[in-house]
C-alpha cells in the first residue's frame, strides 16, 4: 500500500514555508521604512520575525518528510526510487538526499534558515541592521523555496516537487495503468561514485559556502538601502570571512573526493562545475581584502561593494550553469533540466538587477577619501591583490561561460558553435600559474608593507631576510633536483621555478610577520596564517600536477587493443595474474579479486566465497581469517554491502629498497555508466603512488571457454591441464552443500584436485550432485590459471570418475600508475589556510562586538591587519 500522507504534509510544509517566505520578507520591507514610527517598527519586526521562524519550521518538517521517504524506501515516490536502493547504509542514504535538485536546494534552504536564526538572535542586540538584512534574507528564500514548489498553473510550472509519486510522474507506464497503487520492490540506487564518505560531507560544507555568502551581500544592499554606506562592512566581515573559508573547505573536499574516487589522476580537471564554484571564491576573497583595506584607511569602499555583491551574483550563476542543463555537453558533474531553466535565470536576474541598480542609484552618495596611495602602502598593494584574484576568476569564467554564449545567440537567433579548449587543463593553466606567481609576490610584499611603516628603508629591512632565505632554500632544492637527483624531478622549468620561488618568498615573508608579532606579544595575524596556507597549496598544487609522473609506459611494444584510447594503449601496463612485471622501479604482481565483506576490516579474496542467488550475501567456502583472528567458518553465510565493487589486489616490491606493499584499486562495470575505477593511494612523506585500474575483463560478458575435454581418472592419476600438472586425490560424499538443501536420498560428491601453478598451488573442489533423480553440476572456476573443472560422473564399480576441463584467457588488468610528489603539501596547506581564516574570523568578531585588543604594541605594528 502506497503512502501518500509523508508526500502531503511535506508538499503542504513546501507551501507553508514559500508563502511564510512572501509574508516574512514583505514584513520586514515595512519594519525598514524612514518613515514609520517606533511603535509600527516593532510591531512589523515582531510580525516579520514569527513569520521566518514559521518558514524555519515548515523548512524543518520538509527535509524530515524528504529522507523519511528516502529512509523508509517510500518508493512509490520518485525521488526515492530514483536516488537510493534497499541496502544503502544510512550515510550513504543521507547523500541520496542532495544527490537530486530538489535535495540540493532544499540543503541550501536549510542553511539559509540556519544563518537566519542566528542573524535574528543577533539582531536582537543590534536591531538596526535586522529588518533591512533580514529582508533580504526572506527575499532570497522566497525564490529558492519555489524552485521545490511543484505547483503547476496552467502550462506554468513553479519548482519541482520532490514529493512526486512514480504514477503521477511517469503516468504512461503500463504498470500503473494496471495497478496505480504500484509500489517497485527496490530503487535504482545512490551513483556509484557518489558512494564516499566525501560526499556526506562536502555537499553539505559547500552549501553552506554558498548560503553564507548572501550575509555580506545582505548587509551591503542593507547599507546601500538604508544610505548606512560604510557602516555594514563592519558586521558584514566575520561574515566573508566565515563564508571564504567554508567555501574554500568545501572546495577543497571535492578536490580530494576526485582524487581519493576519480581516476583522472588527480584533484582538480578543470571542469566547469568546479570552476563554477572556484570562480566566486576568488572574488570573494579579493572582497575580503578591499573590506579590510576600508575598515583601515576608508579606502575601496566602492570596490567593496561591487566585489561582495559580484562574489553573491557568480553564487546564483554557477547555481544556473549547473542546474539548467546548459552544461550538460560539457561537464559529467552538472544536473539535468528538469524545466527549471527559465525560473532559474529569473533568480539571477532579479538579484543581478536589484543589487546592480541600487549600486548605480547609490553610486555618487558612497563615500571615497582623497587620501592617495603609494607603493609604499600596505592598501596599494592589498587593491593590486584583489585585481589579480579578480582577473583570474575572469580568466576561468570566460572561458567556462561558453556554452552559455551559443545557447544564448541561439536564442536570439544567431547560430554559434564556439567550443571549449580541447586541452582545458593546459588552457586554463598557463595563465592561471601566473596569477599564482602574483598570489605568491602580493601575499609577500603586501604583508610586510601592511605590518612594516610605509617607507623605503624600513620596507628594505623587513624584506631581506624573507628573501635571502628564499633564494638560499630554492637554491639548494634546485642543485640536489639536477644535479645529485635526490628528487624524483628535476626543478628546471623556468616557470615552475618562477612559481616556487615566489610561493617559498610568501612562506618566509608571512613567517617574518608572524615571529615579529610573536616577539612584540601582538595578537597573531590570521591573515599572515592564512596567506601561507595559500602559498603551501601554490607548492603542493607545483609540484603533485607539474611533476606528476606516469611509471606505467606500455613498454611491450605492442597494442593492447585497436579500441582502446592512445592514451591507455601508451601509459598503462598490462598485468596478467600472477605474473610479476617490472614497472619502473617496482615489480608489480596482479593477485586475484577481492570483495568487501562486513565484519572483516580486510578485502576477501572471490575464491573463498560461494555467491548466492542474492547478491548481497555469500557462504564462506573456508574459514575467513585476518591475522589469526576468525571472523567467519566454513559455511558461515556472511554479508557483502558493496557486491557491485571488485577490488584488484595488486602487490608492489621496490627493487632498490626492498620495500613492499598492497594496494587494492576499485573498479566496477556499471550496465549504464561502463567502467567506474577508483584509485588505491600509497602515501609517503615525499610523494603518493596513485594506482587505477583502467580496463579489465567484462564480468556480465560471458566468458569464451574452449570446447569441454573429458578425462577419465582414477584416485592418484596425474594429468595436464591447459599446460598445468593436476592430480586427482580422490572423491568425498558430503551432507552439507552450502546454498542447495539437501533431503534424504540426495547424494553429494566432492572431487578434490591439486594443481601445481606457476607461483602457488592450486585446490579445486568441483561437486556433482544427485538430487530428485537428476545430476546437478557445479564446476570449480580458477580465474588465476584459465581452467572451469567440472565433475561429470561417477563409476563405483570400476572405481573411475570422469572429469571435464574447460579453459579460458587468464585473468587480466590494465593498470596504470603515477607518483605525485609533495601533494601532502597541498592538503597542509588548505589545512593551514582554514586555520588563519579562524583566527581571523575571531578577531574580526571580537572587534564587532567593541572589544579592543589590549595591545599597546600593535599601535607600533599597525592598527589592522590583513585577514
Amino acid at each position: 500500500m502506497i503512502n501518500t500522507l509523508i508526500g502531503d504534509i511535506g508538499h503542504l510544509s513546501v507551501i507553508i514555508a514559500f508563502v511564510a517566505a512572501i509574508v516574512s520578507s514583505y514584513a520586514y520591507f515595512m519594519a525598514s521604512r524612514s518613515s514609520i514610527d517606533a511603535e509600527a517598527l516593532t510591531k512589523w519586526r515582531r510580525f516579520a520575525r514569527g513569520a521566518f521562524y514559521v518558514h524555519s519550521a515548515a523548512v524543518l518538517l520538509v527535509i524530515f518528510a524528504l529522507f523519511n521517504i528516502i529512509y523508509e524506501h517510500r518508493y512509490e515516490y520518485y525521488y526515492a526510487w530514483s536516488h537510493s536502493s534497499n541496502h544503502l547504509p544510512v550515510h550513504f542514504m543521507i547523500s541520496c538526499f542532495w544527490e537530486g535538485q530538489e535535495g540540493s536546494f532544499l540543503l541550501w534552504i536549510f542553511w539559509h534558515v540556519v544563518l537566519g536564526v542566528v542573524l535574528l538572535n543577533a539582531g536582537r542586540k543590534n536591531k538596526e541592521w535586522e529588518a533591512p538584512v533580514m529582508a533580504m534574507f526572506s527575499f532570497v528564500q522566497l525564490f529558492l523555496t519555489s524552485m521545490i514548489l511543484g505547483v503547476v498553473i496552467g502550462d506554468l510550472k513553479i519548482g519541482s516537487s520532490p514529493f512526486i509519486l512514480m504514477r503521477d510522474f511517469m503516468p504512461d507506464t503500463p504498470v500503473f495503468a494496471m495497478d496505480p497503487n504500484y509500489k517497485p520492490e527496490d530503487g535504482t540506487g545512490l551513483n556509484p561514485l557518489l558512494q564516499n564518505y566525501w560526499m556526506v560531507i562536502h555537499p553539505p560544507t559547500l552549501f553552506l559556502g554558498f548560503a553564507a555568502t548572501l550575509v555580506p551581500f545582505a548587509f551591503a544592499m542593507a547599507g546601500l538601502w538604508k544610505g548606512k554606506f560604510g557602516e555594514w562592512v563592519r558586521p558584514a566581515l566575520p561574515w566573508a570571512h566565515f563564508a571564504a573559508v567554508t567555501l574554500g573547505i568545501g572546495i577543497m573536499m571535492g578536490a580530494y573526493w576526485a582524487y581519493e574516487t576519480l581516476n583522472f589522476g588527480g584533484y582538480w580537471n578543470w571542469d566547469p562545475v568546479e570552476n563554477a564554484v572556484y570562480i566566486p571564491w576568488l572574488v570573494l576573497v579579493g572582497a575580503i581584502h578591499t573590506m579590510i583595506a576600508y575598515r583601515r584607511s576608508k579606502h575601496g569602499l566602492r570596490a567593496s561593494y561591487i566585489l561582495v555583491i559580484t562574489s553573491f551574483i557568480l553564487i546564483l550563476y554557477s547555481t544556473f550553469l549547473t542546474r539548467s542543463g546548459i552544461l550538460g555537453n560539457a561537464s559529467v558533474h552538472s544536473f539535468t533540466d528538469l524545466g527549471l531553466s527559465g525560473q532559474l535565470f529569473a533568480y539571477l536576474a532579479a538579484f543581478a538587477v536589484l543589487a546592480v541598480a541600487l549600486l548605480i542609484y547609490k553610486w555618487k552618495h558612497i563615500p571615497t577619501t582623497e587620501k592617495e596611495l603609494t607603493t609604499y602602502n600596505g592598501e596599494f598593494w592589498i587593491f593590486i591583490g584583489a585585481a589579480v584574484l579578480c582577473l583570474a576568476g575572469f580568466q576561468v569564467l570566460t572561458t567556462t561561460s561558453i556554452p552559455v554564449y551559443n545557447s544564448f545567440l541561439g536564442f536570439i537567433g544567431i547560430e554559434s558553435n564556439a567550443a571549449l579548449p580541447a586541452d582545458q587543463i593546459e588552457h586554463y593553466t598557463k595563465f592561471q600559474l601566473w596569477a599564482g606567481v602574483l598570489i605568491g609576490i602580493l601575499t609577500g610584499i603586501g604583508q610586510l608593507m601592511w605590518w612594516r611603516k610605509t617607507d623605503k628603508k624600513s620596507f628594505g629591512d623587513a624584506i631581506t631576510m624573507p628573501l635571502m632565505l628564499t633564494l638560499l632554500f630554492a637554491s639548494l632544492v634546485i642543485i640536489l633536483s639536477n644535479k645529485f637527483d635526490v628528487f624524483d624531478f628535476k626543478l628546471d622549468n623556468p616557470v615552475y621555478i618562477t612559481l616556487f620561488v615566489t610561493s617559498l618568498f610568501a612562506v618566509f615573508a608571512n613567517l617574518s610577520i608572524i615571529l615579529s608579532l610573536l616577539h612584540k606579544k601582538v595578537t597573531l595575524s590570521g591573515g599572515a596564517v592564512a596567506h601561507i596556507g595559500i602559498a603551501l597549496m601554490l607548492l603542493g598544487i607545483l609540484f603533485s600536477s607539474g611533476y606528476s609522473n606516469i611509471i606505467s609506459g606500455n613498454t611491450s611494444g605492442m597494442l593492447y587493443s585497436r579500441e582502446f584510447p592512445d592514451e591507455i594503449n601508451r601509459d598503462n601496463v598490462l598485468l596478467w595474474r600472477n605474473t610479476t612485471t617490472d614497472m619502473d622501479k617496482y615489480s608489480v604482481s596482479y593477485r586475484g579479486q577481492f570483495l568487501e565483506v562486513e565484519g572483516v576490516p580486510e578485502y576477501v579474496n572471490k575464491e573463498v566465497l560461494f555467491r548466492t542467488a542474492d547478491e548481497y550475501t555469500a557462504i564462506a567456502r573456508a574459514d575467513i581469517k585476518v591475522k589469526d583472528k576468525l571472523y567467519y567458518k566454513t559455511g558461515d553465510t556472511l554479508e557483502l554491502p558493496t557486491p557491485e565493487n571488485t577490488y584488484y589486489q595488486v602487490e608492489y616490491k621496490n627493487r632498490e629498497t626492498e620495500e613492499t606493499f598492497t594496494l587494492y584499486p576499485r573498479a566496477q562495470v556499471n550496465p549504464n555508466m561502463g567502467l567506474l575505477a577508483s584509485p588505491d593511494i600509497k602515501t609517503s612523506a615525499t610523494k603518493d603512488l596513485y594506482t587505477h585500474v583502467s580496463s579489465v575483463p567484462d564480468p556480465n560478458e560471458e566468458k569464451e571457454w574452449s570446447e569441454l575435454q573429458e578425462y577419465t581418472v582414477t584416485m592418484g592419476d596425474t594429468i595436464i591441464l591447459n599446460d598445468y600438472v593436476a592430480i586427482f586425490n580422490g572423491v568425498e560424499v558430503i551432507k552439507e552443500v552450502p546454498g542447495v538443501p539437501l533431503k534424504a536420498g540426495d547424494i553429494a560428491v566432492q572431487a578434490d584436485m591439486k594443481i601445481m601453478g606457476e607461483k602457488k598451488t592450486y585446490h579445486a573442489h568441483p561437486l556433482l550432485i544427485f538430487k530428485d533423480g537428476m545430476a546437478g553440476y557445479y564446476p570449480e572456476i580458477i580465474e588465476d590459471l584459465g581452467l572451469r573443472i567440472t565433475f561429470l560422473n561417477v563409476d563405483p564399480t570400476k572405481e573411475e570418475f570422469k572429469i571435464g576441463v574447460n579453459t579460458t584467457q587468464k585473468d587480466y588488468i590494465i593498470l596504470k600508475a603515477m607518483e605525485k610528489p609533495f601533494v601532502n603539501i597541498l592538503w597542509i596547506g588548505t589545512i593551514v589556510m582554514s586555520i588563519g581564516f579562524i583566527m581571523a574570523i575571531t578577531r574580526r568578531n571580537q572587534e564587532g562586538g567593541g572589544k579592543t585588543p589590549k595591545t599597546k604594541p600593535a599601535k607600533k605594528a599597525e592598527k589592522a591587519q590583513v585577514a
